[in-house]
């Protein structure tokens, strides 16, 4: 089943995911998206969203950042075991953000997040069982 999805779809995907979900960021750390929607409905104060935003923002940069050079979308010398490692990190992150989701107070962040950091996992989980991109 995961081969119906090639390796360089399943980046080409989550690098897109992972795209608008820095610009939902973005959004929600400059108040065009209220903050109540993200980080399970918990957040209290602004200054709290923001220090929870920028971390989000930075952690989204980095990984795409991995998948592009993964991809050899940008040229690097990075061994391919520290990539691929560094994607096994993502496929735990996503899963346990699924998991994480499944208990978050918004209604938006559990319909529309859980299945996304899902999809993000299975898709990461694609990228590393092959060896070199196909």
């Amino acid at each position: 089943m995961m081969k119906l999805i090639s390796q360089r779809q399943a980046i080409n995907i989550v690098i897109t995911l992972l795209s608008a979900v820095l610009v939902f960021h973005i959004m929600v750390l400059t108040g065009v998206i209220p903050y109540a929607i993200v980080w399970a409905g918990k957040i209290s104060t602004a200054a709290e969203m923001r220090k929870l935003e920028v971390i989000s923002i930075l952690v989204n940069a980095f990984s795409i950042i991995i998948l592009l050079l993964r991809a050899n979308y940008i040229k690097n010398k990075l061994p391919f075991k520290i990539l691929n490692a560094i994607i096994w990190l993502l496929v735990v992150l996503f899963s346990l953000n699924t998991i994480g989701n499944l208990f978050a107070e918004s209604q938006f962040e559990l319909y529309f997040f859980t299945p996304l950091t899902l999809i993000s996992a299975i898709l990461c989980l694609r990228i590393v069982i092959d060896k070199k991109l196909k």
